[in-house]
């Protein structure tokens, strides 16, 4: 499949993110885009769950580009599901979301169930573990939205850039800026945008293609 509309000549600026749409019930996230577009889909009262907000996925996917149609997607944090079944309803030919909770993970099972997204699978169990079973370069853009609470950006990092596939994307959500020498992040990969919604710094990261400067 064709390579994500996130590689723009390597430049890496903040920028700033639209407008925030009207809030939303918390038990219930928007689809933006696509198929789907303004589905409403319950989420779970759990601990730690952190949705990714309108406003961001709108810059998300302005950076992806608003047709995913033939790529395959990983969202290795899901929890609510926002980002994965939003690239469903972009296009996407596959999507797998993994989450570790059960009640969240059958919640993601009776979206998918209502949605007939036939091209959504739904893991249940530990995200590390779970990566550590796919196959190699298996994907064309993989979201991160770990808990801010734990220290898994590294490692979620590490197994994205052995994940993805050669010019994928990754995208990750963290509390702070993936910046400077200290930054944990593979030579494999490189940030190509990064913004900022309140206390969410989101990035886009692209994995370098052999040849092209690859570490």
């Amino acid at each position: 499949p064709a390579s994500p509309a996130a590689a723009s000549g390597g430049r890496s600026p903040v920028s700033a993110a639209p407008r925030q749409a009207p809030r939303q019930e918390p038990s219930q996230v928007r689809i933006i885009g696509g198929r789907w577009k303004r589905t409403l889909l319950p989420v779970p009262d759990a601990q730690g769950l952190r949705p990714t907000p309108d406003r961001v996925r709108e810059t998300l996917f302005n950076w992806l580009g608003q047709d995913l149609s033939g790529l395959e997607c990983l969202d290795l944090f899901a929890g609510s599901g926002a980002l994965g079944f939003e690239a469903a309803s972009r296009g996407a030919a596959a999507v797998t979301l993994v989450e570790s909770n059960a009640r969240v993970a059958k919640q993601l099972r009776d979206n998918q169930y209502r949605l007939d997204a036939a091209q959504v699978r739904v893991m249940q169990g530990d995200a590390f573990a779970i990566a550590a079973q796919l196959p190699d370069a298996s994907f064309d853009v993989v979201f991160l939205d770990p808990p801010f609470a734990e220290d898994w950006v590294g490692p979620a990092l590490e197994h994205a850039a052995r994940l993805s596939r050669p010019g994928g994307a990754v995208y990750v959500e963290t509390d702070h800026a993936l910046t400077g020498a200290d930054a944990p992040v593979p030579a494999s990969l490189e940030i190509v945008r990064h913004a900022r919604a309140g206390a969410v710094h989101f990035h886009l990261l692209q994995h370098r293609v052999p040849g092209n400067g690859a570490a």
